[in-house]
């Protein structure tokens, strides 16, 4: 596939920090400081992007609040990848006539990759005329200008032509957490799976430089982050629209040489692009996570081939077995369609039987969601709802009971794990292999390893003690 790949110029982006530093200076002849709200929907690469836009409000002197009505400036960063997202998205846009109401200097922005979709800018245009800001991920580093522009009265603005992507660097960040750090490696897929709306909305695949990822990782590993957990839509396929001869398990060995404490995560692996070298490098590397996130999607070899995904259910297996023989330890996740158009009942039991075989930590489990503009969306589906979801159910039920049996073989074992954070009365940590183990302790201990007994569990988590 040839696309051009298109680099931000340090010209447009010095452009942007000028009018970061125009809008700061204009926040701080305020009487307090102006604030912001930035809510996100979807995957890790949204969260990622909209630590960028947090950094950018940062920057020029907005403080953030969770409060609709007390913001100044509401960004929604938007997903596209089911229809139940989306309606919720529309639905609490149409909300915020209550706060614009409230506040008619409110500034309300739709970003992300809804906006890209066919249509729903001028959806957004005709029917929600409180928005005054709508762009998609390309332009997402023209943040600065577009606000500058409503700030001085400017007319609504809608950035979302169709684009192969560029790269950006340098953007500033805000991050959510002290303890985890999201890092994207690329951006974009050229996979165009059939079911898939990402390429049309994200573009096609684009890889940072390396240079710039490691100096990123360096920089996070100073900073004291202890989880780095690498984006890209499909990971394996990193540095192939480069020149530098650095693919992922490079980079992956590349990071695991930076001084620190600290574990590497990444997300997402696609099957196809899946070898003995990634599994083969996880193993040597000390700070690699022994957890792989492999999407298999469908058990039926026929089914596979209409979701263009690339392999078969004997190259999936084989795949399994080799990161296993590397790894013993490996825990191993997955995502799986349910209803796919056509996908009969024998199908479906393919799946059952490739669930049974390979016996997965856990999976994310989805009923398809036909998605405008994608080939799947016009396939014939002689198939109801209530027949998907009943084999969906069928199909929780047997991972529920693997995940509980998993679990429970960790009782009185002594596990390494990162302690990350609170949720009611424990402290949330996970393993190395991404399991969610409950503590009681200290407040004081998050953000470190510890060593932890397992003393008990249920299909969802585990729970332990310090040692």
């Amino acid at each position: 596939m040839s696309v051009k790949r298109i680099e931000t110029s340090e010209k447009d982006l010095a452009r942007q920090r000028e009018i970061m530093e125009r809008v700061a200076e204009m926040n701080a002849s305020l009487a307090a400081p102006p604030l912001a709200l930035v809510d996100t929907y979807g995957c890790q690469q949204n969260e990622a992007d909209s630590e960028k836009l947090r950094g950018m409000l940062r920057t020029m002197g907005y403080e953030l609040t969770a409060d609709e009505y007390a913001a100044d400036v509401i960004v929604i960063n938007t997903c596209a990848v089911r229809e139940h997202a989306e309606q919720r998205v529309l639905g609490n846009v149409g909300a915020l006539t209550h706060t614009k109401r409230a506040k008619p200097s409110q500034i309300i922005c739709l970003c992300g990759c809804m906006m890209q979709e066919p249509g729903m800018a001028e959806r957004i245009k005709s029917s929600y005329s409180h928005v005054r800001v709508v762009f998609g991920p390309h332009e997402l580093w023209r943040f600065p200008e577009f606000l500058l522009s409503q700030l001085n009265g400017g007319k609504r603005i809608f950035e979302t032509s169709p684009s192969d992507g560029c790269v950006t660097e340098g953007l500033p960040s805000a991050r959510d957490s002290s303890v985890k750090a999201w890092l994207p490696v690329m951006y974009g897929c050229n996979n165009f799976c059939s079911y898939c709306i990402v390429p049309y909305v994200r573009g096609r695949e684009r890889s940072r430089r390396a240079g710039d990822v490691l100096r990123e990782a360096k920089e996070l590993a100073a900073a004291g982050y202890r989880d780095i957990t690498l984006l890209g839509q499909n990971v394996n396929s990193y540095g192939k629209d480069l020149d530098e001869g650095v693919d992922f398990s490079d980079l992956i060995a590349e990071i695991n040489d930076i001084p620190g404490d600290f574990v590497i995560r990444f997300m997402t692996s696609h099957p196809k692009d899946a070898c003995e070298k990634l599994f083969s490098t996880m193993a040597k590397c000390e700070k690699c996570a022994r957890h792989i996130h492999l999407p298999f999607q469908s058990g039926s070899n026929r089914v596979l081939s209409a979701m263009n995904r690339r392999y078969t259910r004997e190259d999936y297996l084989e795949l399994i077995r080799t990161a296993r023989r590397l790894m013993p330890d490996v825990v191993i996740t997955s995502d799986v369609i349910v209803g796919f158009p056509g996908e009969t009942e024998e199908e479906f039991e393919e799946t059952l039987s490739l669930v049974e075989e390979v016996r997965f930590d856990a999976l994310f489990t989805f009923i398809f969601s036909p998605r405008r503009g994608t080939p799947a969306a016009s396939m014939p589906d002689p198939f109801t709802r209530e027949e998907k979801q009943r084999r969906f159910d069928r199909l929780i039920e047997l991972q529920n009971s693997v995940s509980e049996e998993k679990h429970r073989s960790y009782v009185g074992s002594v596990q390494r794990v990162l302690i990350d954070g609170a949720e009611g009365e424990y402290l949330t940590s996970r393993t190395s292999g991404g399991r969610l183990v409950r503590l009681k302790a200290d407040g004081e201990k998050i953000g470190s390893f510890q060593n932890v007994r397992i003393t008990g569990s249920n299909t969802w988590a585990l729970y332990g003690e310090i040692i």
